[in-house]
């Protein structure tokens, strides 16, 4: 039950974070639902295409792209009060993101994979709907920015699979890895947290 719920809250947040996109860029009601769905969707079904569950699971029941359209509706209606933009995008993409790589991976294990797949697919799932929008609108994704955004997914991961090896139950797992990803993410969006970049490039 807590892990439908999450998948759900996940998918919802992931397809806000989408439809804010798609309002900003001036998309019109059917394009920021295509944008908001399939970012709250995306991580989901490339989850599933890696542990050989097909058709996916996102794009086999109604649950799932029912929770992302009418995230993206609301968005759509309330975008005036949500704040600046950006901020908004963020805040949203790091609940999402440590959503899916806590649920992710749970999945991942439940399936039969092992502890090395399940931080890698559960990371995976994190930030494939991320990705999928930015590459829709056209943007760099915030996977390749400088700012902290995969290690949070990979620690959220981590500690599903380091829960379950420790036989713990699975709700545990589940909320901590979700609450130390997401809190990691917004830590380092907070104090303006980056990964080194190379130095001393030569002039092209």
């Amino acid at each position: 039950m807590l892990l439908d719920l999450l998948g759900y809250i996940g998918i919802a947040v992931f397809a806000a974070s989408g439809a804010l996109v798609g309002v900003h860029r001036r998309l019109d009601l059917f394009g920021v639902c295509v944008v908001g769905i399939t970012t709250g969707i995306g991580g989901g079904i490339i989850r599933d295409l890696l542990l050989g569950i097909h058709p996916p699971t996102s794009l086999d029941t109604w649950p799932n792209i029912t929770v992302g359209f009418f995230a993206s509706l609301a968005v759509f209606g309330a975008h005036r009060q949500m704040g600046k933009v950006r901020r908004g995008v963020l805040v949203l993409d790091a609940f999402g993101m440590g959503l899916f790589a806590s649920t992710g991976a749970t999945i991942a294990l439940a399936s039969g994979g092992s502890a090395l797949s399940g931080a890698l697919i559960g990371t995976t799932t994190a930030v494939a709907g991320g990705v999928i929008r930015d590459v829709l609108v056209n943007e760099v994704p915030l996977l390749l920015h400088r700012d902290l955004y995969a290690l949070p997914a990979l620690l959220g991961a981590s500690t599903v699979v380091f829960a379950d090896v420790l036989a713990l139950p699975e709700n545990v797992g589940l909320v901590v890895g979700t609450v130390l990803a997401t809190g990691l993410r917004l830590l380092a969006l907070w104090r303006k947290w980056n990964l080194p970049l190379a130095r001393n490039l030569p002039v092209l």
